[in-house]
């Protein structure tokens, strides 16, 4: 068994289950968007952590000391995305990234976004014309030092 073993596991239990990521989120105690993460495979759980997602997906001993692993991180199969939701990810920072990386060297100096000290939130916004996503990403700054 390794962790993409598990990441399977816990797919096939959420769709025989009907079970929404929210929902575990909920009884994790976290955000949808880090818990979902987490189960994905992208994400380390403490022990207790593993304990509730184990029980919630019905996973072996084994998967559940997976949970606890620091994982290798980096989900996608290849370097340009082939999944349409996913690639549209990838052209938003084609198009954009270059205004992201002017905007934010404009307003905090030299430096970057943290992945790591950084939180998300995707909601569903109602609208008239079609619904909208609207996801909020809030890193923290990290300058470059001179040394």
């Amino acid at each position: 068994m390794n962790r993409e073993d598990v990441t399977d596991l816990i797919i096939e239990a959420k769709v025989k289950k009907g079970i929404k990521w929210a929902d575990v989120a909920t009884k994790v105690g976290l955000s949808k968007e880090w818990v979902t993460a987490a189960c994905l495979g992208q994400m380390t759980l403490t022990p207790e952590q593993a304990a509730i997602v184990g029980d919630i997906f019905d996973l072996p001993a084994a998967a559940r000391l997976w949970l606890q692993e620091v994982p290798y991180k980096g989900s996608l199969p290849t370097s340009v995305p082939t999944d349409p939701l996913i690639y549209r990810f990838y052209e938003l920072v084609s198009v954009y990234g270059t205004t992201f990386k002017a905007l934010i060297h404009e307003e905090f100096g030299d430096g970057i976004m943290s992945a790591i000290d950084f939180k998300m939130d995707l909601q569903r916004e109602p609208n008239p014309a079609g619904d909208r996503v609207s996801i909020v990403m809030s890193g923290k700054f990290l300058p470059y030092k001179t040394y």
